[in-house]
């Protein structure tokens, strides 16, 4: 049995912190000493991803990586994130076999309404330093995402806007509309 002050005990460093395990129900991330704690995916961000693993699937591109919801993803060496999506390729998925670390080269976040602007723009900018190519931004209730290609370069789409993950999977295209689809079947959008 525990003690209260190894209940209390927080991590100190991030190596503290990957062997952390809190039973609080919440879940974390750490910034450089800071721990973020935040809730899993709320239903409408679990249909989101569903859609774009869906379409993920149907279009094939299972067969080259996997799309991981809310993977710990050390970013640096002060650093470990969860993205709400991450899209990793296979030979990352076979390197963290044998315990390396990878940087995911696509990743999307689902905005929720409790989400500090200020905070979602300083883990984009980890994302970038970190290597990420291509960052999405998804904004259920406007219903928009924002698509970055580095800091400077974002494109606003809305309605039947095209989505693209280029440069890191030029063929994962998919209109707003259809992300935010509500529908029993994958997306169509080719």
């Amino acid at each position: 049995m525990r003690t209260a002050n190894e209940i209390l005990a927080l991590p100190r460093t991030l190596e503290e912190f990957q062997n952390w395990e809190p039973e609080d129900g919440f879940k974390y991330e750490w910034n450089d000493g800071e721990i973020i704690q935040f809730k899993g995916m709320d239903k409408k961000q679990f249909y989101i991803f569903a859609n774009l693993n869906n379409f993920f699937i149907k279009k094939g591109f299972w067969k080259k990586g996997t799309l991981v919801s809310e993977y710990d993803t050390k970013l640096s060496g002060i650093q470990m994130r969860r993205p709400d999506i991450a899209y990793f390729t296979q030979q990352q998925v076979e390197n963290t076999a044998v315990g390396e670390d990878e940087i995911p080269e696509f990743v999307i976040e689902i905005i929720s309404k409790s989400d500090n602007p200020y905070k979602i723009e300083e883990k984009i900018t980890e994302y970038f330093k970190a290597g990420v190519k291509v960052v999405w931004s998804v904004f259920p209730d406007p219903k928009l995402v924002y698509i970055y290609t580095s800091r400077k370069q974002v494109q606003v789409c809305m309605d039947d806007d095209i989505c693209s993950a280029k440069p890191v999977l030029p063929a994962f295209e998919i209109s707003v509309n259809d992300i935010f689809a509500l529908k029993t079947t994958p997306p169509s959008h080719a």
